[in-house]
């Protein structure tokens, strides 16, 4: 079905269809909502939304050696790209020509800041380790939460790739040992909250930026030491270790992957991986999870704790606006649609018009059908607001519904016969036609075991393989007779009307028939009026019976006996027997 078609797709702005669904687009300047429908300004905030903690940078320093970890609360995403490399993120950029984040869009906080955040890039290297994942114990945690902190930074958005893949150089040897690759991105919001009067917004960008210098260089040291993890959960994470020696026949899964009957498999959506039991442990109320192999759920926008337990996205956290409401963020507390307007779904930010000056019967409203239209239309037709008339359905669409102000498409490329259709079995596959050279083959009606749609015309030619007769036979035949054979089927040697005819008829025959070609190739057409339709012909279920008893005859006593007497009567296998033997005959 072409969702786009049905009110386009409930969408703010464009809709483009898909194959088995369609997926909703916004204009330049504006991004998509965590609802997938409505279309947001790209730098547009909430004032009442609580804002998302922010990830933090922390170095200790213990014994005269640096140790450093990531803080990543929310907006977190774990992405593994081979074996030995992965990407994370933490936070939202604040800067809208990054698209790292592959979820759904996060809603923004209005904050009061100053100038473009700062941005820092640093490469790191650590040697003899890979870029694996591995969850640190408790006690290593406690022992680092014990040491003094030398330096502290809050970030806006962090972007960590980690790569430890052999990347062999001209000329010179591959190196003993693994060596691993970090790359890592800081975004750091300045907020004039945090400036005061004896230092300006300059003077608190410099702070800042001299900040955050300062806690990379303590985190280059923690690294050269393989002493930085990354915080989820309330657990910690070590960003490269050294190759582990594993047992035999023992299955180690990657991070994000718990093991189930033996094999690895990824965490599903609305659950994330927890390090400490090595099990994927489903979101709790209040907290959604719309990705796979994630090590953390993400709090739901209403931060009201409700919802399900194991919530896959957004929509399943709880306190969102019910149809016929909407807020500025999709959640509680909602608006009442206004008269003239309408919300089929739930979670919107806006309500749809009438359209042409039209209002609704009561506020809250549903649906199209509860404006006041000037007219009543009937199934097979749609509402234009601009006219107040009642508009047949095209060719192509229909309408089962009254009082709707749309026509739907019909699915594939499936078409009706006439305008004003009213149902999607109206809707009738045109295709048909083609050319048959094998040793055996299928011809049917466009649409069957459905109607064959008017107007149409199908060809196929056969030309069998050198030294072969050609066995035609036909299970069924359904034409309307009301026609007067403005439906015909026809088959002879060629195009030509002169040519030699083996077959013509306009008529319906519910009992099997079978003859062979008078020629050596054969044409075969059928064409239908704008009259009356019928079944067609064709029954691959039969087809595949009867040949299935010509090539072994022992094969008719497997059927049961109702099969036999409706598949094979006595006058077809009487009729088929001198066919046969004619057609097994060799060619002269």
């Amino acid at each position: 079905i072409d969702e786009c078609s049905i009110n386009n797709g409930s969408c703010d702005s464009g809709c483009v269809n898909t194959l088995g669904s369609y997926d909703c687009i916004c204009p330049f300047g504006k991004r998509l909502h965590w609802n997938k429908r409505d279309c947001i300004e790209t730098t547009k905030c909430v004032h009442s939304y609580k804002p998302a903690p922010r990830s933090q940078l922390v170095c200790s320093k213990s014994g005269g050696i640096d140790s450093c970890y990531l803080s990543c609360p929310s907006n977190t995403l774990f992405l593994p790209e081979s074996e030995n490399s992965y990407t994370l993120s933490c936070g939202v950029p604040v800067q809208p020509n990054k698209s790292i984040q592959k979820r759904n869009a996060t809603i923004l906080t209005c904050t009061d800041s100053v100038g473009p955040p700062i941005t820092q890039k640093a490469r790191f290297k650590i040697k003899d380790a890979k870029c694996h994942m591995r969850p640190r114990s408790k006690d290593k945690m406690k022992e680092s939460t014990k040491q003094p902190m030398t330096d502290s930074c809050h970030v806006t958005f962090v972007n960590l790739k980690c790569d430890s893949s052999k990347k062999k150089r001209r000329g010179r040897k591959s190196p003993s040992k693994e060596v691993s690759h970090i790359i890592a991105e800081f975004e750091l919001e300045v907020k004039r909250e945090e400036g005061s009067d004896s230092c300006n917004s300059d003077c608190i960008r410099k702070r800042a930026e001299q900040k955050l210098q300062a806690a990379i260089k303590t985190l280059r040291k923690s690294i050269n030491r393989q002493q930085f993890y990354i915080q989820f959960s309330g657990m910690e994470y070590e960003v490269a270790q050294k190759p582990a020696k594993t047992l035999e026949n023992q299955e180690v899964c990657n991070t994000g992957q718990a093991l189930q009957d033996g094999k690895c498999v990824t965490c599903g959506m609305g659950t994330y991986y927890n390090g400490e039991s090595n099990q994927c442990v489903p979101c709790l109320p209040g907290t959604y999870q719309d990705m796979e192999g994630q090590l953390s759920c993400e709090t739901c926008p209403s931060n009201d704790g409700l919802g399900i337990v194991g919530a896959r996205n957004v929509s399943e956290c709880g306190g969102q606006c019910a149809p016929g409401h909407y807020s500025v963020d999709g959640f509680k507390p909602c608006k009442a649609c206004p008269l003239g307007t309408y919300q089929p779904d739930a979670g919107r930010t806006i309500c749809f018009p009438c359209g042409g000056g039209l209002v609704t019967k009561y506020e809250s409203a549903l649906s199209f059908q509860d404006c006041e239209t000037k007219v009543h239309c009937s199934p097979g037709h749609f509402y234009n607001s601009t006219t107040h008339r009642c508009i047949r359905c095209p060719i192509g669409t229909y309408q089962p519904e009254f009082g709707q102000n749309f026509c739907i498409t019909c699915p594939g490329n499936t078409s009706t016969d006439f305008d004003g259709s009213t149902n999607v079995t109206h809707c009738k596959n045109q295709h048909c036609g083609g050319e048959l050279g094998d040793y055996t083959g299928y011809i049917e009606s466009p649409n069957y075991p459905g109607d064959y749609p008017a107007h149409v015309e199908c060809i196929w030619n056969i030309n069998p393989p050198p030294k072969r007769r050609i066995l035609i036979v036909v299970p069924e035949i359904f034409l309307p007779i009301e026609d007067e054979c403005g439906d015909v089927l026809v088959m002879r040697k060629s195009a030509s009307p002169t040519s030699i005819t083996t077959y013509e008829t306009c008529q319906t025959y519910e009992r099997p028939i079978a003859f062979t070609s008078r020629s050596r190739k054969l044409w075969i057409q059928f064409k239908s009026n704008e009259g009356n339709s019928g079944k067609g012909f064709q029954d691959k279920k039969l087809i595949k019976a009867l040949f299935d008893v010509l090539a072994h005859p022992q094969n008719y006593f497997k059927y049961t006996p109702p099969e036999t007497k409706e598949m094979f009567p006595r006058s077809f296998i009487k009729l088929l027997r001198s066919k046969v033997s004619r057609f097994l005959r060799p060619y002269k």
